[in-house]
């Protein structure tokens, strides 16, 4: 299932790593931010047609869409770089297998009338962007399938090794796009691919200078 299972204007400086306008840089490409605001916004529209299930404070929305633009940049990136191409087929294919598994799991919770848009508002994704979701797995299909000889894996021992692939691919693909999140909506956490809030800077006493870098801070890879 990957990573799907079941997001204050800042002042404008000279050494802003982030162009003006942009939420996020990714390789030659820019999310907006009228971009992110336009999805924030559907997002939170659907959500709030599933009160006391889908509970997303704004800054979780903003993230989490942020998150997501995100790694659908980073999936195509992967993509082009395996030479994978997906069609609509396998992205419908791909997004009906996401709503059957998170569906079923969603009903054992005791989850009624469980729908697609439901499911993709409860993991801070804009129902609007399901066709995005659908390619975005059926890369991540498509590459397992290709990382294991052609065909689906047949061991738990078969999964952990091109799940491993998987894993060093997309970290190599997102390091070479040298993604950079405006700060003002956090920073990229490389472990899940989320956006995460910016460590504060604070006047500290003197001591030793810190040498480790916050934990997801760069591609581990």
């Amino acid at each position: 299932m990957s990573a799907v299972v079941v997001g204050a204007a800042l002042v404008a400086t000279g050494c802003s790593p982030v162009k003006l306008g942009a939420a996020a840089v990714v390789g030659d490409q820019r999310i907006t931010v009228a971009t992110l605001n336009n999805e924030v916004t559907n997002l939170s529209r659907y959500a709030k047609l599933y009160p006391g299930i889908v509970q997303l404070n704004q800054a979780q929305q903003t993230q989490q869409t942020l998150a997501w633009l995100v790694r659908f940049k980073i999936n195509d990136a992967l993509a082009k770089q395996a030479g994978i191409t997906v069609s609509t087929a396998q992205s419908d294919n791909a997004l009906n297998e996401i709503y059957n598994a998170a569906a079923a799991s969603a009903r054992a919770q005791g989850i009624k009338n469980v729908s697609l848009d439901l499911i993709l508002t409860a993991n801070g994704i804009p129902a609007n962007l399901r066709t995005e979701v659908g390619r975005y797995q059926a890369i991540d299909d498509q590459f397992l399938l290709r990382a294991n000889g052609g065909k689906a894996p047949a061991t738990q021992a078969e999964e952990t090794a091109v799940n491993d692939k998987l894993t060093k691919a997309r970290c190599a693909a997102a390091k070479q796009l040298k993604i950079q999140v405006n700060p003002q909506y956090g920073r990229l956490d490389y472990t899940q691919y989320s956006i995460v809030a910016s460590s504060s800077q604070v006047t500290r006493s003197a001591g030793p200078t810190p040498t480790a870098s916050p934990t997801g801070a760069a591609p581990a890879c």
